[in-house]
């Protein structure tokens, strides 16, 4: 697939419309983490990620892991693209990458932002060959449901069966239970979870991280000590 044929996996910095510089700031800040820090873990993504560096989840979770929050608010996959291959993941070796981002990428089909997903973790592995890369499904949306939940949950059954090259053994998707989130007989999701109906409360954080916490435990013990 070409990189014109599909916006999701063209690699593009976000244009500064506000003319702050924030989001350039915010790249060049976690491209000298992650050269002057030995980080195990590595997240990557868009304000789900950002956020959860605000939460105790984090702080109970992560923080002990050596982990760094690469996320961004607003991110959509072609962004996440670019910030990996301008020196993201350039710097220390890690054993683990966590990404989660998708859900921004309103312009683009289930079909794009899957293959958008696959070109970042190739992306990655290229430049942390040793990394296991885990895929965050995209969790759901909106209070009802909705024609973006819709494009979500194909979006995640495309990634679970995706096949990337022969990098599998160290890839997988994280499955996220939508039932978690979602009401069974209603469809309404609660702002006990999500406070806004997208981005979690840490109810919700709880809900969403703490298998990824386990499963990220289990493939640190794997490698042993540094």
């Amino acid at each position: 697939m070409m990189y014109e044929d599909n916006s999701a996996t063209k690699p593009t910095p976000v244009q500064d419309i506000h003319g702050d510089g924030r989001w350039m700031s915010l790249h060049e800040r976690f491209v000298s983490e992650a050269k002057e820090r030995e980080a195990d873990v590595i997240f990557i993504g868009d304000s789900i990620i950002q956020q959860l560096q605000q939460n105790d989840v984090w702080n109970r979770y992560f923080e002990p892991l050596h982990s760094l929050n690469f996320g961004i608010g607003g991110d959509q996959t072609q962004h996440v693209l670019w910030r990996v291959q301008n020196g993201e993941m350039d710097g220390n070796s890690v054993r683990i990458v966590v990404l989660l981002v998708g859900t921004n990428n309103h312009e683009n089909t289930a079909d794009e932002i899957c293959d958008a997903l696959a070109t970042i973790v190739k992306e990655i592995h290229a430049r942390q060959p040793e990394a296991h890369v885990l895929v965050v499904e995209i969790p759901p949306r909106g209070q009802q449901p909705n024609v973006v939940r819709d494009k979500l949950q194909a979006v995640n059954r495309l990634m679970r069966d995706r096949k990337i090259d022969n990098l599998d053994r160290r890839f997988q998707t994280i499955c996220v239970d939508w039932n978690l989130f979602i009401d069974q007989k209603t469809g309404e999701i609660s702002h006990k979870d999500m406070y806004d109906y997208l981005h979690f409360t840490t109810a919700g954080y709880e809900k969403l991280f703490e298998p990824i916490a386990e499963e990220i435990q289990c493939i640190l013990g794997e490698f042993g000590p540094r």
